[in-house]
């Protein structure tokens, strides 16, 4: 059974976009704070996307590595993301590409079909996708990297949920730019 890991980097009041969708508040990472999730990534089989992450990604990674002033990571991190298998949900996207399958269908049948299989973890990003999958219980590991800033509204990393979910912490962290890195495991 496969592990599916929900992991972004959010404001300290926990937003992982301010309001309009603004992500300017995280700034360009630094070097630690990139190679944490270029490592991140590296560790996944397969990247699971709601249509608004799938957009962002997409529209940078396929040639981030030919950017006149990529670093090695950021170079590494685009051929990964080109090479790594991916899946995308969406009623509103006809194509998608770069290693890519598009689910326009019910996306917690797929997604549980999907742990169902061997293989190594799969990453999920876009709050509703991931809120979608952490009501239904899916989720089984959360990567926060919370950043020294407050907003105040937007786009929460946490979704409204039915029932508790209990988490055991795993790892944290700081990088020197400010950054506290946390892991939790849901507690089976």
């Amino acid at each position: 059974m496969r592990k599916l890991i929900y992991g972004m980097n959010l404001t300290l009041d926990g937003y992982i976009a301010a309001a309009g969708d603004d992500i300017g508040w995280s700034g360009l990472p630094s070097d630690e704070l990139f190679q944490f999730w270029l490592d991140h990534e590296l560790a996944s089989g397969l990247s699971l996307y709601g249509r608004k992450l799938w957009e962002a990604m997409s529209s940078y990674w396929p040639t981030g590595d030919q950017q006149p002033n990529a670093t090695p990571a950021q170079i590494e991190f685009a051929r990964n993301w080109r090479d790594t298998p991916k899946v995308v949900f969406s009623s509103t996207i006809d194509k998608v590409d770069w290693n890519t399958r598009l689910v326009t269908g019910d996306a917690i049948a797929e997604i549980t079909r999907l742990k169902a299989e061997d293989g190594e973890p799969m990453t999920i990003g876009g709050a509703t996708l991931a809120g979608a999958a952490m009501r239904a219980g899916l989720i089984d590991e959360y990567v926060i990297a919370t950043h020294p800033v407050l907003v105040g509204g937007g786009t929460p990393f946490f979704s409204a949920l039915d029932s508790w979910v209990k988490l055991n912490l795993v790892e944290t962290r700081t990088i020197p730019c400010g950054v506290i890195l946390t892991r939790y495991e849901t507690r089976r």
